[in-house]
C-alpha cells in the first residue's frame, strides 16, 4: 500500500526550529517512515511546499530507510486535501497523514480496521479532554440560569492526522483547487458515503509547539522501542 504524508505547512507555530528547516525534517518524520515501512507500506509520496530541496537532500530516493519514497511540490499552498489532485497513481486504497504526528498507533491494524469497515474513510481519532477554567452557565430563552457548573471538563473525539482513503474520493476533487480535510468530509458525509473512525487509546502527539517537539524528542528517546517495533 502506498503513503502520502503531508510536508508542504511551514510550521510557523514551531519558531524558531523551523526557521530554516521545515518542520517534517525534525527526527521523527524518520520514526514515522520507519514505522509504516513495519507496517507494509511499499511506497511513500511526500508532498512537498516550503524548503522541499531539504527534505529531497535528506530523504532522497528512501533507499536508507528502506521503502522507495517519491515527491510531490505544492507551487501554492492547496490545504490538507488539496495536495492529492497533484499525485499520479492513486488508484488502489492509500494511507494519507501528517508529517508531525508523534504515535505508537499500529498503521497495520489500522489498514485492517478499515477493510473491515467498508467505508470510502477512516480517520484515526483519539479521545482529548478540554478544561474550561470558568464557571459554565446555561440559560434558557428567556436568559433565567438553569445551570452552573464550575470548571467543566469535556471528552472529545478527535484527528489524529491520519487517514485510509478509497481511491474514490478522488473524483470530488479538482486539481490544483485548495481544499482541507474537514471540508472533504462533510462532503462525503453529505453524499451518504460511509466515513468511520478508528478510536484509539495509545500514545499521540501532534508537534504544533515548541514545547510539543521537545517532548516528542524525549519521549521518543525514552521509549524507542515502543515506538519501532522492528
Amino acid at each position: 500500500m502506498r503513503a502520502v504524508i503531508l510536508c508542504g505547512g511551514k510550521g510557523t507555530r514551531l519558531r524558531p526550529y523551523t526557521t530554516v528547516l521545515p518542520k517534517p525534517l525534525m527526527p521523527i518524520l524518520e520514526v514515522v517512515m520507519r514505522q509504516l515501512k513495519h507496517a507494509g507500506i511499499d511506497r511513500i509520496t511526500m508532498a512537498v511546499g516550503y524548503l522541499a530541496e531539504l527534505l529531497e537532500a535528506f530523504f532522497r530516493d528512501g533507499s536508507r530507510i528502506g521503502v522507495p519514497i517519491d515527491y510531490s511540490i505544492e507551487s501554492q499552498p492547496l490545504g490538507t486535501v488539496g495536495p492529492l489532485t497533484l499525485i499520479d497513481g492513486l488508484d488502489e486504497p492509500f494511507l494519507m497523514m501528517n508529517g508531525d504526528v508523534l504515535t505508537d498507533l499500529d498503521y497495520s491494524d489500522l489498514l485492517r480496521y478499515h477493510r473491515a469497515c467498508g467505508g470510502v474513510a477512516t480517520i484515526a481519532s483519539y479521545e482529548r479532554e478540554v478544561k474550561i477554567d470558568f464557571g459554565v452557565i446555561r440559560t434558557n430563552d428567556a436568559n433565567a440560569i438553569t445551570e452552573y457548573i464550575e470548571k467543566p471538563s469535556y471528552k472529545y473525539q478527535v484527528s489524529m492526522g491520519i487517514y485510509v482513503f478509497q481511491p474514490e474520493v478522488l473524483k470530488l476533487l479538482k486539481r490544483n483547487e485548495r481544499l482541507d480535510f474537514p471540508d472533504l468530509v462533510q462532503l462525503l458525509i453529505a453524499r451518504g458515503e460511509k466515513v468511520v473512525s478508528y478510536p484509539f487509546s495509545g500514545y499521540w502527539l501532534d508537534m504544533g509547539r515548541p514545547d510539543d517537539y521537545e517532548r516528542a524528542i524525549e519521549e521518543f528517546e525514552n521509549r524507542k522501542h515502543e515506538f519501532l517495533r522492528d
